[in-house]
């Protein structure tokens, strides 16, 4: 099949005069729509006929007539000039959209069980969340806000929050210390299935040098799922189940708590051109996700 190249094709201008007029069937008429002069319209169009090499209109007395070639050019002009303007619509209409990158555990352990909250308060933003264990490049990934497990030494093209330190909690499911009274003695502890992530906090949270028994997991949200299926006592920061300690479903083993370094920090590129959508966005993970400014 025969394509024109692109390069060759006639100009907008000229395509929507044809267009109106073709409707109109009258340049002046086009000329009152497009609020431009009749003489515009009338050379418009005639210039098309040239670049086509056919006639499209017929000139009356009163008004115009379509040719047969300018009949058929009409339709398919008018479908084109449809199919634009609602593709135009369809991307006005589409919610303000912002993507967040996390770590996999905050977004099922943090993220997910405030999107409810999320879109009470703000329904018309989307936000679309990348869950990655990668650090994702601002401007390659089109990330708009990360939320980042890192020391606090970031470049100054960065703007910087901290959201919650790591206080990390020993967890477990109620059926599993049914029969136990908590909290848990630090010897107790030590001989329980323990659950390990890639972390592997343990040992420091336990001060023992001692080989430690229990499954190992790449990831700390399955070490915690672990947890709630009963499988032993996984290690997390508080933030990380905080919903399931309120909920039941997970409860603190032992009182003793141990905050580490680093911490998690809510980072986005600054700008001279705001964002009033990722600003709101920026503001909401501080209020919900934050535990620094509570």
């Amino acid at each position: 099949m025969f394509m024109v190249s692109r390069r060759k094709l006639p100009s907008l201008n000229a395509l929507r005069a044809f267009e109106t007029a073709g409707r109109k069937l009258s340049f002046r008429a086009a000329a009152d729509e497009l609020g431009v002069t009749q003489g515009a319209i009338a050379q418009q169009v005639r210039a098309l006929e040239e670049h086509l090499k056919l006639t499209l209109f017929q000139r009356l007395p009163r008004g115009l007539a379509l040719t047969p070639e300018g009949t058929k050019y009409l339709v398919d002009i008018t479908r084109a000039f449809d199919i634009l303007a609602e593709s135009t619509e369809s991307l006005l209409d589409q919610p303000d959209r912002v993507t967040i990158s996390v770590t996999p555990t905050i977004a099922t352990k943090v993220l997910i069980p405030r999107l409810g909250d999320l879109h009470a308060v703000l329904p018309d933003i989307d936000l679309c969340t990348l869950a990655t264990e990668s650090v994702s490049d601002f401007d390659r990934d089109q990330v708009d806000i990360a939320i980042r497990l890192t020391q606090k030494s970031f470049p100054e093209n960065l703007e910087v929050q901290l959201l919650f330190h790591q206080e990390l909690i020993a967890v477990a499911s109620p059926n599993f210390v049914r029969d136990l009274k908590l909290p848990l003695e630090l010897e107790q502890l030590i001989n329980m299935p323990l659950l390990h992530d890639a972390h592997d906090h343990w040992p420091n949270f336990l001060d023992t040098n001692a080989k430690l028994a229990g499954a190992v997991f790449n990831q700390t949200a399955l070490a915690i799922d672990a947890a709630l299926s009963g499988q032993g006592v996984a290690l997390a920061c508080r933030a990380f189940v905080d919903t399931d300690l309120r909920s039941g479903k997970l409860v603190q083993v032992i009182s003793k708590t141990k905050t580490v370094e680093p911490s998690y920090y809510l980072v986005r590129k600054k700008t001279s051109h705001p964002n009033s959508t990722v600003d709101k966005i920026w503001q909401w993970c501080i209020e919900y996700l934050g535990t620094e400014h509570k």
